[in-house]
Order: C-alpha cells, then sequence, then structure tokens
C-alpha cells in the first residue's frame, strides 16, 4: 500500500541512476519531495583548526546539488534546498508538507548519527526508513556480518570474491505525476554562502572536472568507452600529472553522485565488449578496497577517529605547530612531499601514490598526531570520504589495518615515480 508523502533527506547519495533510497520512495509513495541540506557544521572549524570543508570541495558540491536538482525535476520531484541544520529544518517541511515517511540513506558515523538522532527526538511521529546505498557488496545482502569483518584486507577480498556476487543495479525510479512538482521559489547557493571567495582552477591540476552526476557519467564513459584508458588503469595508476593517469571517479563516488555498483557493471559491458585483463580488474579491486574501509568502519566505530585507532597502539605523536605548517605549505626536507602538498593546497587534489607518502611522512617521519594530518585531508581534498580518509591514514600511522605497519623510503619513491623531477619541478619551480 502506497504512503501519501514521503521525504527524501539527500545526504552522500546525490544521484537519480541506482538509487536504493529514491527508486523505494518513487514506488511506496503518491507524492515524493527531497531536501538537501547545506549543514552549517560543515563550514565551521575542526578541532585542529582546519574547516571541514574547504572551497574546493564546496564548489564541487554545490555543482552536485544543482544537478541534481535538474535530474529530479526530470523526474518531476522537486529538491528542497536549504542552509541549516537538517534537524532544525526538516520538522518545519515534515509539517508544511504533511510527510509521513521520510527515507535516507544510512550512514552509521558519529557525527552522522548524531544529527540523525536529533532529527528523529523533535518528529517521533514520522516513520524513518535508512538504505545501505554506497556499497558495492551492501550489509545487507551478503552473508558477512560487519563484526567479523577481517583485519586485514586480502582476508576480506578473498573471501568476498570466493562468496559473495555484486547485485544488479536498482531499476530507475519512476517518473512521478507532473503535480507532484512544488509551487516554492528556487534557492541557489554560491561560495560566498558559505564565506569562499569564487576562485579559478588551476592551470596545472590533475582534476578540472565539475561536480555532478551527469559529469560522472560523462567521466565514466570516457574513461572506459571512448578513451578505454581502464585497459590501462594498472599501468598508469602510480601517475602524477594529467587527468588520464587514474580513473579520478573518487570525487563522484565520496558524494555519491555515482555508485559503486553503476561502475562495476559498467566495466562488465566494457569487458564484454573489450575483454577483461588485470587493469579492468584493479578498478573493482580499488571498489573493493573503498568497500573493506566501510567496513572497517563499521566493525569499529568511533574508534576510526581516535589516536591509538583500531589497534589500540599508542605512539608518541608530536602536535609541534612549526612542523604541521612546514608540512601544509610544502616546506619540508623532501622536495616530493613538498610538491605533492602544494598540488593539494592549489587544487584540492592529489594522487593516490603522493597521498601515501605524505600521509606516511606526517607519522613516521615527522612523527605528528596521524589525526591532524587526516582532519586537513577532510578539509581540502574534493574527493574526501569519511571511512577511506580515516581508515588509510590509520594504515599509513601504524594503528590500522596494515600488518607490515611499513614506512615509505620518499627520496626512493621520488626516484621510482619521478626520476626526472617533472612533477616536482612543476609544482616547485614557481616557490
Amino acid at each position: 500500500m502506497q504512503t501519501e508523502n514521503i521525504l527524501v533527506w539527500f545526504r552522500n547519495d546525490l544521484r537519480t541512476i541506482d538509487n536504493l533510497v529514491l527508486y523505494n520512495a518513487c514506488l511506496n509513495a503518491k507524492r515524493v519531495i527531497a531536501i538537501y541540506c547545506y549543514d552549517p557544521r560543515q563550514f565551521e572549524k575542526n578541532t585542529f583548526g582546519f574547516k571541514k570543508t574547504e572551497k574546493f570541495r564546496a564548489k564541487f558540491l554545490i555543482e552536485t546539488i544543482n544537478e541534481l536538482k535538474e535530474n529530479l525535476f526530470d523526474l518531476n520531484i522537486s529538491l528542497l534546498v536549504k542552509y541549516q541544520k537538517p534537524e532544525a529544518i526538516i520538522p518545519d517541511v515534515c509539517e508544511t508538507y504533511q510527510i509521513n515517511q521520510i527515507y535516507y540513506q544510512k550512514e552509521w558515523t558519529d557525527e552522522e548519527e548524531t544529527i540523525e538522532n536529533n532529527l528523529k527526538s523533535k518528529i517521533s511521529t514520522i516513520t524513518f526508513k535508512s538504505f545501505y546505498n554506497q556499497f558495492l557488496y551492501s550489509p545487507d545482502d551478503i552473508n558477512l556480518d560487519p563484526k567479523d569483518t577481517p583485519k586485514v584486507f586480502t582476508a576480506f577480498r578473498k573471501y568476498i570474491e570466493n562468496q559473495e556476487k555484486v547485485l544488479p543495479c536498482s531499476l530507475p525510479p519512476k517518473n512521478l505525476p507532473r503535480e507532484n512538482i512544488l509551487n516554492e521559489s528556487e534557492t541557489t547557493f554560491d561560495l560566498k554562502d558559505f564565506g569562499f571567495k569564487k576562485f579559478t582552477t588551476h592551470l596545472h591540476t590533475a582534476y578540472p572536472f565539475l561536480g555532478g552526476e551527469n559529469q560522472g557519467l560523462e567521466r565514466l564513459n570516457y574513461y572506459l568507452f571512448q578513451s578505454q584508458h581502464v585497459s590501462n588503469y594498472k599501468l598508469t595508476r602510480n601517475g602524477l600529472i594529467g587527468l588520464d593517469y587514474s580513473t579520478k571517479f573518487s570525487p563522484w563516488l565520496a558524494n555519491g553522485s555515482l555508485s559503486a555498483k553503476y561502475i562495476y557493471w559498467q566495466i562488465k559491458a566494457y569487458e564484454k565488449t573489450n575483454g577483461a585483463n588485470e587493469s579492468t580488474y584493479w578498478v573493482i579491486f580499488e571498489l573493493l578496497w573503498r568497500d573493506y574501509f566501510k567496513y572497517i568502519s563499521l566493525k569499529h566505530q568511533n574508534d576510526l577517529f581516535k589516536q591509538s585507532g583500531i589497534t589500540h597502539r599508542h605512539y608518541d605523536w608530536s602536535t609541534n605547530l612549526r612542523k604541521i605548517q612546514q608540512w601544509i605549505n610544502g616546506q619540508t626536507n623532501e622536495p616530493f612531499v613538498n610538491a605533492n602538498m602544494i598540488e593539494l593546497q592549489q587544487t584540492g587534489w592529489m594522487s593516490n601514490r603522493g597521498r601515501q607518502n605524505v600521509a606516511s611522512f606526517f607519522s613516521k617521519n615527522l612523527k605528528l598526531d596521524w589525526r591532524i594530518g587526516a582532519a586537513y585531508f577532510e578539509s581540502m581534498l574534493i574527493d574526501y570520504d569519511v571511512h577511506s580518509n580515516y581508515g588509510n591514514w590509520q594504515y599509513l600511522a601504524g594503528v590500522g589495518n596494515d600488518p607490515r605497519d611499513r614506512q615509505f623510503n620518499i627520496s626512493l619513491q621520488a626516484k621510482n615515480y619521478d626520476p626526472n623531477y617533472t612533477y616536482q619541478n612543476l609544482w616547485l619551480t614557481d616557490l
């Protein structure tokens, strides 16, 4: 039986394709209204003095929401866009539009759960329904309790690949009647609303792409079917310069403009036509890593953010402000680290190879509290994802899922991956 009015509360699932929340809402309601809240807390300073969301991710998010609004309108669904705390505005929306149920993506990290609980306490008469909507292998669909997630990735990967199959994408949401559209004035936001000045994308950025579901689909189609770069991914993925050394899917994945399942099935379609190889598999391998950190987060909860990590190891971490600032500003004794940090500062992007090196240097060479580095990445990265970011930082700091507790030889890494100093010269010559 259909519910009268369902409110879809968008969080990090900002898409219309393969969106379980949206599909079920359209299936079960006579009327669907959607809402997205730019939460003011996301633009405040965190414990370590960094804005939780800096200008690069803010711009990408604004572009994403604008595109989501258009895509939902094509389905005859209105997206209300507010710059307020969800628990402050959603109760009023529910009263105004006589909402019976709220559908939303399930989150489990502390800040998101607190917001959800605050909201539920204010509108206890409304039914809340959440969906896992961000996995390749959802906990609802596989025979693995998150509490039993293996301690190392390889064991997780082997279990999943031997036991489980990726489910098909959810069906497209059905188009609702035109009268579903609200008669409400448009609300749009830009960078100045969040305390930022308009800026020009850096000439040398490896990530010049815009936010939004359509932009993500366009990049996916280009990387797979137009250029066929996916067939060389494993050979190029440690690159440092340019648009095509890696997929660049991660920012769209991070805010849910693209789903992991959709990418997976597009790769499978590509393989049918063009053949499978180690590179096409390796993109799926990376999606499995992404899932793994989400399972680790489900298993260990707030230990993901504690200094001693999920292993409860205690090190003598430093909070030396001078060293932190030198790292941030690319003023250390390692040019390779400096180049990567300046790229991040100027563009909101850094390669995977760069991230591993600067995080290892921060925690192992400088012996600085890894949480400070993780908080800086959270602020700056266009593709910030809470589970992957904090999981990776713990891994590299020696308090996470790396049983070897490795330390990168930065000079050797620079020699291997930037032998002609092309990357370092690109970012260090103007200093």
